[in-house]
């Protein structure tokens, strides 16, 4: 029904219908302008033109009923806490009715008619895939009783890797960095849409994925292995991949974290990250990938909570800058399709602006879902006061209302917006996503040192193995801890593999680095992992004093491929043809750095891997490289560089070995 408040509501709607029809005449975002002149193959997701004109109908419909305030709800992607939209749990109805006044999912979409709901594992929104489809179900059978029925969008942070949300019995991916490693983009596609197909049966109809970002900075706290790598044309094909990959499984892909995050030393989720980037430095390096992503049709792009100067000289992060969304996402990239800002509960968007300030301030910019508000309330009443004073107009809502119903028509929602059991039990976690998952990691384990050609470890001579090392925490549902997967991997392939974990933090006490090296005297190989390794890292003295005993040492680098520039691996009397001698000499230096750290290794066969994340999947397939059963075939996607001196390059972009 038309709001009186506002008489030329609908005349505004048929001319923004108009509009947005010939935005998206084909039903998907349109091309950057630096291709719109080229002949370009139509994105495979696209809505047949029978579908569109139907779509078309029922979105212009549909908004003519539509009030002010149901308007208001669809540009809000909310958290709700519990397993159930009608029974959560009691803490969870707790939390609920703290945060927002209502009891479940059910009546958050009642009282705020929010167009989207992100599922997030410490909101106790996933437990197993049945349970999840139930929740989708409810919420969706929720949306659909309202008098202007509107499905909603589902999400999820679903990257894989060291970012997964659903775990097993889901299919375990590898991550992006990993992908990277292994350079081919039909595997980064095939990963995709074994994802979004698994997504799409448990009623996801959006994932936060792929990551865009071009890891310039191997200090980046915050992106990391999360990217595929630091060359922009091989993230870019990559993320292209992707995004055919998922939307082709019915779920709308996500390129995140635009303008790029790739180049900072500063974590958006605690504070506010300045990119010192130049427009031209921004157009080689960080554009690229968005580019792409726009190319191959993608329905969402993520905005970052970071500074960029360079395109906005406002002290204000890009999440909130008209010039950065409106001007280049927009204008000059050609992206017409949704654009929805990173978590508005981070410290990045939180700084200068109160909680009711930002959405207004983001929708101002050009943003249309406002992504996980920490006080919905605030944040909903915020948007709704400003359309009633006028800083906001309801034509500048309903544009961003008709992208969101237009991307949920895309993605089928409107057809049928629910899943089932059958649908759970003939997709997720089969026995064929699982294999296709372990050929793809199989693809992504990279080999940088291999000396004596220790690697592959012999039966007859490396039976008997201690695999040893820190057991940090994996991402929900992922295996571990990783010791015991790698343990277990490797007693499945015949040898007899004993574990001993250094604790769940990185760095060994001094007492488990003695028990490890007793325990490491009476074995043919030690296999020892490390995480985030740097100068000062007592895990350099883990590693150093295991390759004392004389005992064959291979290394494991479970995140970060960075770690091995900072231990002393080679002797220059193996097979590894890459920087021998530097190496040594930049690990010998780096322990000038680290009073803690061992003197120089004994000569003995050592060997160095990377495994980019220590999820299951990734893990048992750096067991099978180890064992041999699989020639590892990684390439670093980014260059290791020299603990000594970081601008200087120890193992370049594309080394790896093979056997």
């Amino acid at each position: 029904m038309q709001n009186p408040a506002f008489p030329q509501a609908a005349s505004r709607r048929a001319l923004l219908a108009a509009a947005l029809a010939a935005t998206a005449a084909a039903c998907s975002p349109q091309p950057s302008a630096a291709t719109r002149d080229r002949k370009t193959t139509p994105a495979p997701t696209q809505t047949p033109t029978r579908h569109r004109e139907r779509d078309r109908k029922r979105i212009d419909a549909l908004l003519g009923r539509m009030t002010l305030d149901e308007k208001i709800g669809q540009l809000f992607v909310a958290r709700v806490y519990g397993h159930s939209a009608t029974a959560p749990d009691p803490a969870d109805i707790a939390q609920n009715r703290k945060e927002a006044g209502v009891a479940n999912a059910a009546e958050l979409i009642a009282k705020y008619h929010v167009g989207g709901i992100m599922y997030i594992g410490w909101a106790h929104n996933i437990r197993d895939p049945h349970q999840l489809a139930a929740l989708s179900n409810g919420i969706q059978k929720a949306a659909l009783a309202g008098p202007a029925p509107v499905p909603v969008l589902l999400s999820t942070d679903q990257e894989h890797g060291i970012v997964t949300r659903i775990g097993a019995p889901a299919t375990l991916l590898p991550g992006a960095m990993a992908l990277g490693a292994g350079r081919s983009a039909a595997d980064a596609r095939t990963a995709a849409g074994i994802a979004g197909a698994e997504l799409a049966a448990l009623g996801i109809r959006q994932d936060y994925a792929p990551v865009a970002d071009v890891n310039v900075d191997p200090a980046n706290p915050v992106i990391g292995v999360r990217s595929f790598g630091a060359d922009p044309r091989a993230v870019a094909r990559l993320v292209a991949a992707q995004v055919e990959g998922y939307q082709s499984a019915g779920v709308a892909a996500t390129a995140k974290h635009f303008p790029g995050h790739g180049d900072t030393a500063v974590d958006s989720h605690i504070g506010l990250p300045v990119i010192t980037h130049s427009r031209a430095e921004w157009e080689r390096l960080d554009a690229p990938p968005f580019r792409a992503a726009i190319e191959a049709g993608i329905d969402a792009i993520m905005t970052a909570h970071l500074l960029f100067p360079a395109l906005d000289p406002v002290d204000d992060p890009a999440t909130l800058s008209k010039p950065i969304i409106t001007g280049v996402l927009r204008r000059e990239l050609g992206f017409g399709g949704v654009v929805v800002t990173d978590s508005l509960g981070m410290a990045g968007v939180r700084k200068k602006y109160g909680d009711g300030r930002v959405p207004v301030l983001a929708l101002k910019a050009g943003a249309d879902q406002l992504l996980n508000p920490p006080d919905l309330p605030t944040a909903w009443a915020a948007v709704r006061r400003a359309v009633r004073e006028g800083v906001l107009s309801e034509a500048r809502i309903e544009e961003s209302v008709l992208r969101i119903l237009e991307l949920k028509a895309r993605r089928g929602l409107f057809d049928d917006p629910h899943t089932s059991d059958r649908e759970v039990n003939r997709t997720v976690g089969t026995r064929e996503h699982r294999a296709a998952a372990d050929r793809i990691a199989e693809r992504t384990t990279t080999l940088l040192v291999n000396e004596g050609g220790l690697l592959p470890l012999s039966l007859s001579h490396h039976r008997k193995l201690l695999v040893v090392g820190p057991d940090p925490a994996a991402p929900s549902g992922t295996g571990g801890p990783p010791t015991a997967v790698l343990g277990r991997a490797l007693t499945a392939l015949g040898f007899t593999a004993e574990t001993l974990s250094t604790g769940t933090a990185p760095e060994p006490t001094t007492e488990r680095i003695k028990a490890a090296v007793a325990a490491a005297k009476n074995q043919d190989a030690v296999i020892v992992t490390t995480y985030d390794v740097d100068a000062g890292s007592r895990q350099r003295r883990l590693v150093s004093e295991l390759a004392a005993t004389g005992v064959p040492l291979v290394h494991v680098a479970i995140r970060n491929p960075y770690d091995v520039a900072y231990l002393n691996l080679t002797h220059g009397n193996g097979n590894d043809n890459a920087n021998r001698s530097t190496n040594r000499v930049g690990a010998g230096r780096a322990a000038e750095a680290a009073p803690d750290a061992a003197p120089e290794a004994s000569a003995v066969p050592i060997a160095s891997l990377a495994t980019y994340s220590w999820t299951d999947v990734e893990l048992r397939a750096a067991a099978r490289v180890i064992a041999g059963r699989v020639n590892p075939r990684g390439r670093l996607p980014v260059p290791v560089r020299r603990a000594d001196a970081p601008h200087g390059v120890l193992y370049p972009r594309g080394h790896g070995l093979s056997y």
